[in-house]
């Protein structure tokens, strides 16, 4: 969006983490008209008045960004023909002409990339970090990797991420074991009473799949509670929605659209985090592998370790 923000100070970084903290536990929370419909009115919670406002704080939040864009195209003369697009939103502003893109629709798109571009990652990162620590053959193996294709001295760059299969591999485990999105939103709704395999479905009944359960089946996968990388050094299986034994992020017309950048951002800061630094436990608090389904699949408790540097 052309912007930084600081969020060790109160401000605009503040208030962004604040909103997004907001959506998160709201999308999570357990809401007792979501079981019982005939009482949802009373909203006794208060889930639906927090959303309101978080609507209101996000719709004021991001129309600003929106704004200063134009006046800052304005005061500089850009138009269609001159304007050297170089963020999104400018991206976004020139479809408006053509498109007749409405603000509510811009602040829309605008804060799902701000919102569903963020826990993800962060979340898939912690649960790789939590599984180096408890396996350290698994973390010296993809060091040892890194620095076969790398070197000691030079960074690792997303040109190199293609020639670190192992890399690739404890990722691909990681999002089989943990997936951050076990119930996929390829919600069916059945209009007509149906069988499918052995089961009756009646009509009006909303189906997902339940990608977890796919990822630990013992018919698809050998030893599916062991984290074993190496099953994906035997068989190249794709988890961009071809192979539907490990499909994270989707398949077919409702797959993630930030799947690639998603992966791409996993893949460079795991390298560049096993590159610079060896994680081993921490002296006061085991890793603690139970799982806790909000928004995302998250660790319950967060996981505390070290990290001791390994290249200057």
């Amino acid at each position: 969006f052309g912007k930084k923000y600081d969020f060790e100070k109160v401000g605009e970084g503040y208030e962004l983490e604040e909103l997004v903290s907001e959506g998160y536990e709201l999308l999570g929370i357990f809401n007792w008209s979501d079981h019982f419909p005939l009482i949802c009115w009373l909203d006794l919670q208060g889930v639906r008045k927090r959303c309101r406002n978080l609507v209101s704080r996000v719709n004021v939040f991001v129309g600003k960004i929106i704004e200063e864009h134009r006046l800052k195209r304005l005061s500089e003369g850009l138009n269609d023909d001159n304007c050297n697009v170089g963020e999104f939103v400018d991206v976004l502003l020139d479809l408006e002409k053509h498109e007749k893109l409405a603000d509510s629709d811009m602040i829309a798109v605008l804060w799902e990339m701000i919102f569903r571009g963020t826990d993800t990652v962060a979340v898939l990162l912690e649960w790789i970090l939590a599984r180096m620590v408890l396996h350290p053959e698994v973390q010296a193996k993809a060091q040892a990797e890194i620095e076969s294709v790398v070197g000691k001295s030079k960074h690792v760059s997303d040109s190199d991420i293609p020639n670190l299969p192992y890399l690739q591999a404890i990722v691909k485990e990681t999002l089989r074991v943990h997936p951050p999105g076990p119930l996929l939103s390829w919600a069916r709704l059945a209009i007509h009473d149906v069988h499918v395999g052995d089961y009756f479905v009646p009509a009006g009944t909303t189906a997902m799949v339940n990608m977890w359960a796919i990822t630990h089946d013992e018919k698809l996968w050998e030893e599916p509670e062991r984290f074993k990388p190496e099953r994906f050094m035997e068989e190249d299986i794709s988890i961009l929605g071809c192979d539907l034994r490990l499909a994270p992020f989707g398949s077919g017309r409702r797959v993630c659209p930030g799947k690639a950048m998603g992966l791409a951002t996993a893949h460079l800061w795991l390298a560049q985090l096993l590159q610079r630094f060896k994680w081993i436990p921490s002296e006061d608090r085991n890793v603690d592998l139970t799982e806790h389904l909000k928004l995302s699949l998250e660790m319950k408790s967060p996981l505390v370790c070290r990290a001791i540097p390994r290249v200057p």
